[in-house]
């Protein structure tokens, strides 16, 4: 890690500069974000939001290049797709649930399917594979700026509504006795959600989204025993598997994104076993 050290202070490697900055910006709604999908077991509709998310991004990807708009990035398109993927997801779960997995493995596919299309009609060559798998080390400063407005868009919601949130992550009935509109704030829970997945593209790809937006979480939850402590643990974690996966990616020349979940994912393996092994003592 010293050497990564060292290229992070080369005045050079600014591109550096910028991924363990995204990062650790990123970490931070990842954490939270990923406390509330873990407690609610939401995370087959995180999936299937993400790669609804490529459709936005084939969108972008084609009215950037072949519509002329140079101004529409392709994480607008992003955002868009995300948040009308969040709507029509809880819409189905709230008011069809015999219909919730059909729906939802559809949307899974046709968001896949229609950001292929999208690049296949668009002038050019485009090297998808940093949107599938991630690449932090291609951010760049408007990356920045779009990373922070959505981290106090989606930081700042979470925890103003964190009482209501957490009433319908843990007890449906109880919060709707309590006069809570469910419905309302499990939309906004989906949709702050989507938000977040927006986020980890850019970090480590649409493939492996769920992992590092569970990850962290459900590290944190074996040793949280309330929800804000899971969140702050889980923050943490994030962190930490971000930055060691950049450093290591960097020392050996590897792909940043596989790297950051390989490490998370053996942490995970490794504190729940030492969990399983410790209670088997005990």
């Amino acid at each position: 890690m010293i050497e990564f050290t060292q290229a992070l202070m080369n005045p050079d490697n600014a591109f550096l500069r910028l991924a363990f900055i995204v990062g650790g910006l990123a970490s931070v709604p990842f954490g939270i974000m990923g406390a509330y999908v873990v407690t609610r077991r939401i995370s087959y509709l995180a999936g299937a939001i993400s790669h609804c998310v490529f459709g936005g991004i084939g969108l972008g990807l084609y009215l950037q290049n072949k519509m002329g708009l140079q101004w529409f990035d392709p994480m607008y398109g992003a955002v868009g797709a995300a948040l009308l993927a969040a709507v029509i997801i809880g819409a189905v779960s709230l008011y069809a649930k015999q219909r919730e997995d059909t729906v939802i493995g559809a949307l899974w596919a046709v968001g896949m399917a229609s950001g292929l299309l999208f690049v296949d009609v668009t002038p050019g060559y485009f090297d998808i594979s940093s949107y599938l798998f991630g690449d932090i080390l291609l951010i760049s400063t408007q990356d920045v700026w779009m990373v922070l407005g959505l981290n106090v868009l989606v930081v700042g919601l979470s925890l103003w509504f964190y009482n209501r949130l957490l009433a319908v992550c843990f007890d449906e009935e109880f919060s709707a006795l309590r006069g809570i509109p469910v419905g309302a704030v499990y939309m906004l829970l989906l949709c702050l959600t989507a938000l977040t997945v927006v986020l980890l593209v850019r970090v480590v790809g649409i493939v492996m989204v769920i992992a590092l937006l569970t990850i962290p979480a459900a590290v944190a939850s074996q040793f949280a025993k309330r929800l804000w402590q899971t969140m702050v643990m889980a923050v943490v974690f994030c962190l930490a598997f971000t930055w060691t996966g950049l450093g290591v990616s960097y020392h050996f020349s590897l792909s940043s994104g596989p790297t950051i979940i390989v490490i998370a994912g053996l942490t995970y393996l490794a504190v729940v076993s030492g969990a399983r092994f410790v209670g088997k003592r005990s």
